[in-house]
Order: structure tokens, then sequence, then C-alpha cells
């Protein structure tokens, strides 16, 4: 049978923030089912890339005082480390803002509108006559026209779950400026999906999705298709539409253009066919895996996009479902809002690769990180059953017998049931039913076990008559251990690592059925260590605190950087409030701190004269940034000395913390030493 041509993608995270653990289930997920393709002697490759254009980015970016460029770009840094510490093995890593991306985007956009695809219409949109930009519907906020909710979103009422056009909100705001929004007219370009409708329908239902999606669709069918609205008027980060002036591709356009970006550029530099995987006739295999909530984009747009323009289709899409933490939605107030990069600072990760592939199907269903579970169901499989064998069985090898296993297998038919296992489990992983593979792993694991537990060969070790029955149990556990791990590999690939140096041989499909006989082995080392209950409430109240900073988040001096002020417990009134001296500064001055890790010292310009002062704001701000810059300050705090000088005062931030810290800073006009009131 020849090896397949399969590429492999996971949605792009936004470049926005930080990965947290659920965004991590899919790469986890797309993760084991690549790293199994690989095994199998399949032509794999997996690509992704950080999801980088849109209004939010461009905002976000400015109020770090950052250009977008140089906030993609340590977004991308972020989010390459957490990803190779959870080991997600991307063939290739890139970002939307590239110039195959722009390549690719435009060329699509030209052949669909060549082709009749793209429509022009002038349509009606809230602006901010401040900011002098059409809004998002996430950036307007109003009272519910429906049910009068104070303070609701542009699209959707929390309080009624009503849906409704942002025009529609009373008391209308901008959430950028806090402007009266008014409508504006703008010509826009759509493109034409009711033209793809019979194609589409015959996509969706030819085995390109699951059911629960094939259905989901034929409900948007049955409402019909509407057509799509893939241009943003300027100003607006992404790539502008060719022909035009100052409109630009709806994020969502160029956005899954992006894995043909990222695969090209893969190609470009390792010499691989790209034509052979996207052209129209590829016999190559495209896999697409998704979250439920980005359904519409990639089951619908995507494809008639790729069709209209002369692309292949994706073989599949594969969604799945959300994460929740303890039976609930992930929670900041809870610490259940977990970051990858939390969890990576108390926990091992091939911990959560585990649990999350234990429970992993191909349905699309959420999936629950029960935190008592999670400690009981790794310390229980992985270090007390399959770690167990290796351990019970190594030392009297390593001892007794100079490293080296036996001659022979003592227990023939027992092996095979173990190498007869091997298609049933393969067929779980090829079919992304991870729980099932999991769940018959154990089982061999329990065989495994008994088996040892019945030789007892720590009784038969005391023996002298008995050490050739001792070294062939021993070599036996070991020759099990080692078909387990192989089954593993994908799930756990550091420690298939590690198990490899102590066997000294590999774990693969092309030799795991014959036995190590005579073979010597390595010293054998501890593998993986009991996931430790303090660690895990350690990462929950760690998720608190960074997340908790939202209430009141001051920055200077050092302490205030993580000080959370109940509004409950620590109430004031508004005479203690109105203590309160808040001047104007200008940051003459901004350096790191030596030994500090979240300190940047700043030197305060109050007009009438200079103070120094510590800022906790090092994760958010690079401090070449700040010079110059405005902000607020608490001008009659009492100095207060501190092992890196005197702090003479505090600046005014909120954000729940790490790279989003705001610095509170003035409209323009403002002079330093101007009371704030």
């Amino acid at each position: 049978m020849s090896a397949r041509k399969i590429l492999i993608t996971s949605a792009l995270p936004y470049a926005n923030g930080p990965i947290h653990l659920g965004h991590m289930l899919e790469y986890i997920q797309t993760d084991i089912w690549s790293r199994y393709q690989k095994s199998r002697g399949n032509q794999c490759y997996y690509v992704c890339a950080d999801d980088a254009h849109g209004t939010p980015i461009m905002l976000k970016a400015q109020q770090l005082g950052l250009t977008p460029e140089q906030m993609i770009a340590q977004t991308a840094v972020e989010h390459q480390a957490d990803f190779r510490e959870f080991l997600i093995g991307f063939d290739n890593y890139y970002s939307t803002h590239s110039d195959e991306n722009r390549a690719f985007a435009s060329e699509i956009y030209q052949k669909l509108d060549a082709g009749g695809y793209i429509k022009r219409r002038s349509i009606s949109q809230l602006f901010d006559p401040e900011k002098q930009m059409f809004l998002p519907d996430r950036f307007v906020k109003g009272d519910c026209p429906k049910c009068g909710a104070l303070d609701q979103n542009g699209d959707s009422c929390d309080s009624c779950g009503a849906t409704y056009s942002p025009t529609e909100l009373k008391n209308a705001r901008s959430v950028v400026s806090g402007a009266t929004p008014v409508l504006k007219d703008s010509e826009h370009y759509f493109f034409d999906l009711p033209a793809f409708e019979g194609m589409l329908q015959e996509w969706t239902r030819g085995g390109a999705l699951q059911s629960e999606m094939a259905n989901k669709l034929q409900e948007w069918f049955r409402e019909g298709l509407q057509q799509w609205d893939i241009s943003r008027d300027a100003p607006y980060f992404g790539f502008e539409i060719p022909g035009t002036t100052g409109k630009y591709f709806y994020v969502w356009l160029d956005a899954p253009i992006g894995y043909l970006a990222s695969f090209k550029n893969f190609c470009d530099r390792e010499g691989v066919d790209f034509s052979a995987f996207w052209q129209q006739d590829s016999d190559a295999e495209v896999y697409h895996f998704i979250g439920k909530d980005i359904i519409y984009f990639h089951s619908l747009f995507w494809p008639a996009m790729l069709h209209g323009a002369g692309y292949r289709k994706p073989t599949n899409v594969f969604a799945h479902g959300f994460v929740t933490v303890n039976g609930a939605k992930m929670s900041k107030s809870r610490g259940t809002f977990i970051k990858a990069r939390t969890y990576l600072d108390h926990l091992n990760p091939e911990y959560l690769r585990y649990y999350f592939a234990s429970k992993l199907t191909s349905g699309i269903v959420d999936l629950d990180l029960n935190l008592e579970d999670f400690a009981q169901k790794v310390n229980a499989d992985l270090v007390g059953k399959v770690v167990n064998i290796a351990s019970r069985c190594a030392s009297f090898i390593s001892k007794k017998f100079d490293g080296r296993l036996s001659p022979r297998v003592a227990e023939p038919e027992l092996y095979a049931e173990f190498i007869a296992q091997g298609d049933s489990i393969a067929q779980s992983f090829e079919e992304r039913e991870f729980a099932r593979a999991i769940r018959d792993i154990m089982a061999l694991a329990d065989k495994a076990n008994q088996y040892i537990d019945a030789k007892a060969p720590w009784v038969l070790a005391k023996d002298e008559s008995k050490q050739q029955e001792t070294h062939d149990v021993c070599s036996m556990g070991i020759n099990l251990f080692r078909v387990l791990m192989h089954y593993l590999k994908p799930v756990l690939p550091s420690m298939a690592g590690e198990v490899e140096a102590f066997l000294n041989a590999p774990l693969n499909w092309q030799s795991f059925q014959q036995p190590l006989t005579s073979h010597q082995v390595n010293p054998f080392k501890a593998l993986m260590q009991r996931v430790d209950p303090v660690k895990v409430q350690a990462m929950v109240d760690a998720s608190k605190e960074s997340l908790e900073t939202k209430a009141v988040t001051t920055t200077a001096p050092a302490n205030a950087a993580t000080s959370t002020i109940d509004p409950i417990a620590d109430t004031i009134t508004i005479d203690d409030f109105a203590k309160l001296d808040l001047r104007i500064a200008r940051i003459v001055s901004a350096e790191h701190v030596e030994g500090a890790d979240k300190l940047l010292k700043l030197q305060l310009d109050l007009g009438s004269e200079q103070r120094q002062v510590f800022a906790g704001i090092k994760s958010a701000y690079q401090p070449e940034a700040l010079v110059g810059r405005l902000t607020v300050m608490v001008a009659n705090l009492a100095p207060r000395k501190m092992k890196f000088g005197m702090s003479e005062g505090m600046v005014m931030a909120a954000g729940p913390g790490g790279t989003e810290i705001f610095l509170l800073s003035p409209d323009d006009g403002a002079t330093p030493g101007m009371r704030v009131k």
C-alpha cells in the first residue's frame, strides 16, 4: 500500500491574546492525529499560523503603544513557546500577515471577481465620529432594544438572549471612544455564496463533514444562504483589496487562506510540491481541525471560495466541542480560565495530552477537564499502570542480568495478544476515537500488571534456582511495556523518547511486532512523577490571581503590580477617594530593572518636578515604546523605599495582567502637572 499524502491544519489562534487550555484541546487533538499518520509512514504535514489581522488587533496595538506588526511579532513568540512546550509538532507555524498570504488572498479574490462572484453595493453602518472609523458589532454597546438591559453588545443581549442589529441599540456608544455612533454609507464588496449552493449541498452530504455538522448546515440551507461581506473600510489592519483605496479584506477572508500560505512557505523552504496538495484533481488529503463555533466559515465560505478560485476542497473538516472545567464554563473568578503558560508553570504537559486523549472522540461534544479526575486518571493509568510495569522489571534486568534481556519470550501467546490489538488501536487513532484507543491500551496494561503480579519476580529473584525464570519474566514485562509505549507514542512523544533511550530501540510500526531478545537496555530512569494536587491547586490559584487583577490594578510601587482591591471587602468612601491627587505625567525615560521580573523604572515629568517610579508593567511594554507618552499618576502617594531604589508615586493602569496591562492615557491637549478631575 503506497503512502498517503496528507496535509493537516488546526484553526489559527488570534494574535491578540494568550493561548488557554480551551485552545489546547484542538492542538493536542490535531497533533496526536498528525503524529499517528507520520508513524504509519505517510507523507504528512501539519501547518498552522497566527491569525494576525482585524480591528481588535489594530486597537489593542494602539493601546499598548505598539505598531500592529510589533504586537503580532511579540504574540507569535509567546504562542510558539506555548505550543513547543506542549509538544505540538508543527511542520510550519507562520502568520497571516505574510507575503504568501497577501498573494493568495489577492489571487483568490481576483479569480472570484473574474467569475462574477464578487458583488458591490452600498450599506449603512455605525461610524465613530471621533475615531473616524466604522464600528464592528462587538465595538458597539448600548441598551437592549428588547428588554432594556444596560451595557449590552452590539449584536445580542446577555440578559434576555435577543439578537438584533447594532443600529437597533438604545443609547448606543462606541466602545473605542465612548462617542455616540452615527450611521454612514459605504460601498462594500460581497462574496456571492448563494451561487455555490448546489455544490455545497453535494459536498456537505458527501462525507466531508461529521453528521452533526452536515445536519446543522441543512438548517442554514433552509434559511437561505446570504451574500457575505468580505470588505472593511480604513482604518483597518489587513490587506488592501486589489484595485481599491481604503478597502481591506475582512479578516475572515484571509484567515483560512493562511492555511495555503503557511503550507506554501513550508513547501518553498523544504522543496515540497505545493500544487500536488491543492490542485483540483489532487489525490492528496487535506484535513482541517476546528472548533464547533467556526463551522459556518469552514464548511460554507471556505470550500466555496476554493471551488470558485480553482482550488481543491478539503477532504474533511473535523469539528470538536468546547472545554469545560469541573463541569462548568471556564471561569476567571474560580481560577479555571487557565492559560497554557500558567499550566506549564506548574504541571507536566503530557498529563494534559493524555487526559484529553482519554476523553476525545470523533463527535462534537464538550470535554470536561475535571481537575480531581485529571489527577486520579493520570496517576492511576500512566504512573500506576504503564510506568509501573517497567519500574518493577527494569531493576532486576539491570542488577542481575547486566542490562541484557532474555533470549526467549516467556509467554508467546500473551505477547501475540498485545500485538494483535495493534490493528484495532490503529483504527481508533485513524478515526479520531482516541478515548477508545486509550481504553484498549489500558486494558492491555492491566493484563501486563496481572502477569507480573502472578509471576512475582521479586519473589523469584530470591531463589537462586529460579534466576532464568526471573530473567524471562522481567524481560517479558519490558517487552509488554514496549508495545504499550509504542501505542502511546502519538499521545506521549516526550516520554516515548525517554523510553526509546532506555530500551536502546525505536518505537515504530515497522518493528514493534518483534520482541527484543538478547538485547542490551540502558539503566532505567524515572519516567513520570505523580500529579501533585498541591501543584494543581497552585495552578488554579495563579489563574485567579492573574485574572482578578482586572478589578483594579495599579502598577507602581512594585507591590501594586499584582494587588487587587476587592470591591466588597475593601470598600472606601468618596472622601477617601477624593484624597487621591491624580496628575498628568510625561514619561521622560524608561528602562529595565536588573533582577526584577515585572518592573520598569520610569522617570516622570510633572511639569514642576520629576519623579522616579517603579511600575510592574514589564510584561506589557517595551521601555522604548513608553518614552514621550503621557500617563496618569497618583502624585500624593507616600514615597516607598525598595531594594531597587525609591519609588515616588504610582502610575495608573488596568487590565487582566500579563501582556494586557493598559496605561491610563489622557486625551490630547493634556500637559504634565495637570490635575485629573
